[in-house]
């Protein structure tokens, strides 16, 4: 049952993102830590992003601008590392709020708190029209990667500041695509190298299969959504996403999830 559910929201989640604004990983992350711990659940989240941005790689990976792909992506591959570290020190620590409700026990865990505070942060800006208008100039190109690679490695979200640095890079839209894709490898591949692994355990708790299922249902999602993008209202799913992501926010914060 639980690889049903996670692989159906790979299906909606990677169809989702064609038309609510938000990435794979924010969709599916708070799925997945419904049943596995949330740093599990956001190395496992990586490794169906990184397989689904591999497959875009494919396909649009000459059109990449190396340029920018140098000056943003080093020290976005960078900063997920540091990223990624802070993800492994907020794990190991232990609750530090602890209440009761109806007689169940509930804890309140930093790394749980964390990522509901980011999700919320990056809700808001999403929905933001004054975010949304926002771009930086191409000498700040650098300044992207580290911010967008520090988050992208902390919880796996990327790709709002990512697009917002690369829009005034004078990059054509062909490129604008191709170009996040390969920054996107690049910081899932960092992250991946420290989510973890270093001990072995993190890979022990990973249902593989899971993984592969998940990634085909994402494959699966992106296909299909692709054909329905102009059959959808894109605001309307937009704001049902962000109630639910607000609510899983809250959920993690809280100590309910």
């Amino acid at each position: 049952m639980n690889t049903l559910i996670i692989a159906l929201a790979a299906f909606l989640a990677s169809g989702l993102t064609l038309f609510s604004g938000f990435g794979l990983g924010t969709l599916l992350m708070p799925v997945v830590a419904l049943f596995f711990p949330v740093d599990i659940a956001i190395g496992i989240t990586a490794l169906v992003h990184l397989a689904n941005n591999v497959f875009k790689l494919g396909l649009l990976g000459r059109q990449a601008n190396i340029g920018v792909v140098v000056r943003f992506g080093l020290p976005a591959v960078a900063a997920a590392f540091a990223g990624a570290l802070l993800l492994g020190q907020l794990a190991a620590q232990p609750p530090f709020i602890e209440y009761v409700v109806a007689g169940k026990a509930l804890q309140v865990v930093p790394l749980k708190a964390s990522v509901g505070l980011l999700i919320l942060l990056f809700v808001g800006l999403e929905l933001s029209p004054a975010f949304a208008a926002k771009s930086f100039d191409r000498k700040y190109l650098p300044l992207g990667g580290l911010i967008s690679g520090f988050f992208g490695g902390l919880s796996g979200h990327q790709g709002a500041f990512r697009s917002m640095f690369l829009i005034k890079a004078g990059l054509t839209k062909e490129q604008f695509v191709a170009t996040g894709v390969v920054l996107a490898v690049m910081v899932d591949v960092a992250r991946m190298s420290i989510y973890g692994w270093e001990a072995g355990a993190a890979a022990r708790e990973v249902d593989w299969w899971l993984v592969g299922i998940a990634t085909i249902s994402a494959f699966l999602g992106a296909f299909i959504g692709a054909r329905l993008i102009r059959k959808v209202t894109i605001h309307s799913i937009q704001l049902a996403v962000s109630v639910l992501l607000v609510i899983v926010a809250f959920g993690l914060i809280s100590g309910l999830l």
